[in-house]
């Protein structure tokens, strides 16, 4: 490991063993603790630092507060077959979508299709992880999140939607699942704090001040507001997801969902929607997978623009670098100093790997 970088490569054995140490001290059970540890593992692995460990201080801070239960898995309340609602009585995100995934695939199993929406949770790290999981049963995936309020409306200074996330992923033969994964937000807020931590600007375009004018200072853009993607399109994207995530769930919906950094006592109530499309009710799983696997390939193969580089299918890039980093992860120093210096709080020894 280089000390004088900005970033380090870890074994991610000796990550996840650290991180499942760090909440094992919080109180959260191994299992579950490694499915945590796993999810935020693989966001690192895949490039996206800002749905990685450096959420872990933030979840221990949230576990020591009380607003994140260590032992929570999601409890059914109710049941009609390929509809179901989960109070995920503020677990941990992982943990809960986990069990919500098993169950949306179980259900598309019988009924050909299959929702699971989920209230009163947590922090899920990358939707794509979920939309994924489905996609590798056989199913088309999709799955939603809201968060709370960060973007304007087209025209508007004041924060009214989260940059919700939307993910849909669909199985190809012979290769990993083509996996769209987008918030809709011009740029995401996790790598807005990575680049306060950094010391570093952010693009332009990204964000706003607290009065609505463009940033590209990250702490005023973390006290302004979020710039939506494509405009008035992303900022009705994120509406709809709000509203089908709370309003399905009857759980929280705009301002009822409260700010991930903020008190650490007070529950984040977002919601959460799951759904899985049994694909061999509608044709041969293979046959489908074929016709994506063929799509994908006339995609990457299309002619370039000049000087533009690789053309590529959504989730290409993610996949590169979970291939690259199958048995080693990427993470920003200030991340791994910040889970060093919380592992002295909590009387946790990491492992030497992550210290010479």
């Amino acid at each position: 490991m280089n000390r004088e970088s900005s970033e380090a490569i870890l074994p991610v054995e000796s990550l996840r063993t650290f991180a499942v140490d760090l909440l094992g001290a919080a109180g959260v059970p191994p299992d579950a603790a490694g499915i945590v540890a796993d999810g935020l593992i693989a966001a690192d692995g895949e490039g996206l630092p800002s749905h990685g460990l450096m959420l872990l201080t933030m979840y221990l801070d949230r576990l020591a507060g009380g607003s994140v239960s260590a032992n929570a898995q999601g409890r059914i309340v109710s049941d009609n077959g390929g509809s179901i609602v989960i109070d995920a009585e503020n677990g941990l995100g992982q943990v809960t979508s986990e069990r919500a995934v098993a169950l949306a695939v179980e259900r598309a199993r019988q009924h050909g299709i299959a929702a699971v929406a989920v209230r009163n949770a947590f922090h899920f790290g990358a939707a794509g992880r979920w939309a994924r999981l489905i996609a590798e049963a056989g199913c088309v995936g999709i799955a939603l999140s809201n968060t709370r309020p960060l973007m304007p409306a087209p025209g508007g200074a004041e924060r009214v939607v989260g940059n919700n996330p939307i993910a849909i992923a669909v199985p190809a033969d012979g290769a990993p699942p083509v996996v769209v994964d987008l918030a809709l937000s011009a740029g995401v807020m996790g790598r807005i704090r990575l680049a306060e931590a950094d010391g570093e600007s952010i693009p332009e375009g990204w964000a706003t001040d607290a009065d609505g004018v463009p940033t590209t200072d990250a702490t005023q853009a973390i006290r302004g507001m979020l710039l939506p993607a494509g405009g008035p399109k992303g900022f009705a994207l994120a509406a709809m997801i709000d509203i089908l995530c709370g309003g399905l769930s009857s759980g929280a919906i705009g301002n009822d969902v409260r700010p991930l950094y903020g008190d650490p006592a007070l529950p984040y109530r977002c919601s959460q929607f799951f759904l899985a499309i049994d694909i061999a009710r509608f044709r041969a799983l293979e046959e489908f997978g074929t016709a994506v696997a063929q799509f994908a390939e006339i995609v990457r193969n299309s002619r370039r623009a000049p000087g533009a580089g690789p053309v590529r299918m959504p989730g290409d890039r993610a996949e590169d670098m979970r291939a690259k980093n199958a048995h080693t992860c990427p993470l920003a120093r200030s991340t791994l100093d910040a889970l060093l210096q919380r592992a002295a709080q909590l009387g946790v020894s990491p492992p030497l790997s992550l210290t010479h």
